[in-house]
């Protein structure tokens, strides 16, 4: 995907979605939403065994909402939201970004070769791995490895966590503690298939709470 391609993009209707736009420093930091995991693993029971083999699906895609709340480089809160579309072809992620008006903001291409970050009016920012390229970029990486599978759900098979069963639910997960970050799952669809529909992801070192809500 070129830059490019960036300029060409018309705003595009949201679904009833109004949204207060995000300041302009919350709209940078937004940007990062998602992209690469460089946390510490957590200790825990190993629930490895019950992640999905992503390298049997071919192709995946969600879309919705997010909302971020973060504190930035001068210990101020800040907030920022908008809509996202995620497209994942085997193992390459592409995440686009967009306000709460349907505008692009960020693209963001994660693969297991490299990873690209393109911005409006800019050059394409690129790294080995999304981890590098938005520690380069913003100073801090965000789980787009980990949200591959917590997204589905379920525990990534890089390393240990902890899992909780909705005991409400039969065998639906209701938390997974893993890599520093805290995922509950608050919300599931039941049709046309059964999915995640809401799912809040906490950090507090540095602290980060993201709030997602799936349309499918």
């Amino acid at each position: 995907m070129h830059a490019g391609r960036l300029m060409a993009l018309a705003p595009r209707r949201t679904r009833g979605i109004a949204l207060p736009l995000a300041s302009a420093s919350a709209t940078a930091m937004a940007i990062a939403l998602l992209a690469g995991c460089s946390s510490a693993p957590t200790r825990g029971p190993s629930t490895s065994n019950a992640a999905t083999a992503l390298s049997t699906q071919t192709s995946r895609a969600y879309h919705g909402r997010f909302s971020v709340s973060y504190t930035d480089r001068y210990g101020r809160p800040q907030n920022a939201y908008g809509n996202f579309d995620w497209q994942e072809q085997g193992d390459t992620v592409t995440l686009q970004l967009l306000n709460p008006f349907g505008q692009t903001l960020a693209i963001v291409t994660s693969s297991p070769s490299a990873a690209t970050l393109e911005l409006p009016n800019r050059q394409p920012l690129t790294a080995d791995n999304v981890g590098t390229l938005m520690r380069n970029a913003l100073g801090f990486a965000l789980p787009v490895e980990g949200l591959r599978y917590w997204l589905q759900p379920s525990p990534a098979p890089t390393s240990q966590a902890k899992t909780i069963v909705d005991p409400q639910a039969g065998t639906r997960l209701k938390e997974i503690d893993q890599d520093g970050w805290t995922i509950q799952y608050l919300a599931y669809t039941d049709a046309p298939e059964v999915g995640v529909k809401r799912v809040d992801l906490t950090r507090r070192d540095p602290p980060l709470a993201i709030k997602l809500v799936l349309d499918r």
